[in-house]
């Protein structure tokens, strides 16, 4: 049920993201607005991400995801009721402001039920999120759109928060919160949650290696089809296609290499990954043919994915000792900054020098962390894994 649910919240957010940008290009947006309507949908995320895990300590994670849910979905409801650009912008601004209310409390409850089915099944959570926004979703939308119109497709987007809200009773149901005093409400302690980062070392590690993993993901998923188009002379389908061998990849080893990463453990999967991408990261960074730049997405699919299992069974095991909305809240600002900083200032620097360029200077900054994990054995280190068995799946 935790997966099916997952897997609606991405199909849910797939649709509602392509479904905008269509509706923006409907509403005759400008550039400058297309490009704060993007930004918009992270604004909030950014901004509420810690405090929203604070929050999901004291009251719990349901009735969080509950009101997010709720209000989220009536919003893309009313969103196509005045067709303007600049209602549309207000309203997805205001609605990044309750998604972490989602995201962050299904995070926690992820770290938690991870010790009941096995860290084997930790590349699922995210596996079965991606599917649906970056695959099922985006094929969904250009469908809905075309037989619905956009006020049916809102609508329908916002029926689907309701499901997820129906859904979460049974997954949140077996949340059980963990035997602390309840932290008080109040600035200081999204202070203290920030502090934590500068005081220990694996979730300050983990963090690190999320920013860097959404930065290079988010370059290359913004920048490769130009990058082909005009540096390796490639069609836009040849380009496009770039981004689905690294999905094919990156999807694969979240599903299928967790159990790898179990057995020989978190400081050689972290070792071996930050070779691999680096790797990867060369390679694209210095082709310019299409049989070479596939070979580059399909490394980088993997050496990312094998990342994000790591981390987010260690993120699991950090949650457990220090609160798991804490963790959450933090992970969940750390990826979406690493995705602005990928796509902004690797916009920016690519302009100056090329964006291609860009690639060798994201292979130093894995090869920078590879040599900071050599020198720290505790940013590495696992500690004592459970030895449960995985349950059966739901």
């Amino acid at each position: 049920m935790f997966a099916a649910l997952s897997s609606v919240m991405g199909i849910s957010v797939g649709v509602a993201k392509v479904t905008t940008t269509l509706y923006a290009l409907d509403l005759q947006a400008n550039e400058a607005l297309l490009g704060l309507i993007a930004g918009s949908q992270s604004i909030g995320v950014l901004l509420m991400s810690i405090p929203i895990g604070l929050l999901v300590d004291h009251l719990g994670p349901s009735r969080l995801f509950v009101l997010g849910s709720l209000v989220a979905g009536a919003i893309y409801m009313a969103l196509p009721t005045v067709p303007s650009p600049v209602f549309l912008l207000a309203c997805t601004t205001a609605i990044s402001f309750f998604m972490p209310m989602r995201f962050v409390s299904l995070s926690t409850v992820f770290m938690q039920q991870l010790e009941t089915v096995g860290e084997g099944k930790a590349g699922w959570y995210r596996g079965t999120h991606m599917v649906g926004m970056f695959l099922l979703g985006p094929m969904l939308a250009a469908t809905l759109t075309r037989v619905l119109g956009f006020p049916g497709t809102y609508r329908l987007i916002g029926v689907s928060f309701l499901v997820t809200v129906f859904m979460s009773s049974i997954v949140f149901g077996r949340y059980a919160a963990r035997a602390t005093p309840a932290r008080s409400l109040r600035l200081s302690g999204v202070r203290s949650d920030l502090a934590l980062l500068a005081q220990d070392v694996d979730l300050r590690s983990v963090c690190v290696i999320e920013f860097a993993t959404q930065s290079v993901n988010s370059f290359f998923m913004f920048f490769i089809i130009p990058i082909g188009v005009t540096v390796a002379h490639l069609t836009a389908a040849e380009a496009s296609g770039l981004l689905a061998w690294q999905g094919v990849t990156y999807i694969f080893a979240l599903f299928a290499l967790g159990g790898l990463v179990g057995r020989v453990g978190h400081e050689r999967t972290y070792l071996a990954s930050l070779i691999v991408v680096p790797s990867s990261l060369l390679l694209l960074g210095l082709s310019s043919d299409l049989a070479p730049l596939r070979v580059g997405a399909l490394i980088l699919g993997l050496g990312l994915g094998l990342l994000q299992i790591a981390n987010l069974t260690r993120i699991a095991r950090i949650g457990a000792r220090v609160g798991r909305g804490k963790v959450a809240g933090l992970h969940a600002l750390v990826g979406p900054s690493g995705g602005l900083f990928g796509s902004t200032v690797g916009g920016l620097v690519g302009r100056s020098l090329g964006l291609q360029t860009m690639f060798l200077f994201l292979s130093v900054l894995f090869g920078v962390l590879l040599a900071v994990t050599r020198r720290t054995p505790s940013v590495v280190a696992a500690v004592p894994s459970t030895s449960a068995a995985p349950a059966a799946a739901e």
